[in-house]
């Protein structure tokens, strides 16, 4: 797979989104990314939960990835865009307003 170079977020967007098509995967990032927070905010009183952040965040998003997408993940080539994306993605599944963003992005 070639390496692709985005100039901005915006233009990272679609090809993060395309990385993510099936709603499982997406799913599965939603629920790892939840349960990231969880630990965050639970780390302030206990820290050595801190350990198991990147494994759960991780955990969840490459099952998706290698299981169920049959791709890599993005943040092997764009690590900190593939993060914002992440956020980006559970905060508009959050709300629900991720449709219109598949939709432009060719995805459904």
């Amino acid at each position: 797979m070639e390496y692709r170079k985005f100039e901005t977020f915006e233009a990272f967007w679609p090809y993060y989104l395309s990385e993510h098509a099936k709603t499982l995967n997406r799913r599965l990032h939603f629920i790892g990314t939840s349960l990231v927070i969880a630990l965050a905010f639970t780390a302030l009183a206990e820290p050595s939960v801190l350990i198991a952040i990147p494994l759960v965040g991780y955990g969840f998003a490459w099952v998706g990835h290698f299981i169920i997408e049959r791709n890599r993940p993005a943040t092997f080539k764009h690590p900190l865009w593939s993060l914002f994306g992440d956020f980006r993605m559970f905060g508009l599944m959050l709300i629900g307003r991720l449709e219109p963003h598949l939709e432009r992005a060719g995805i459904r």
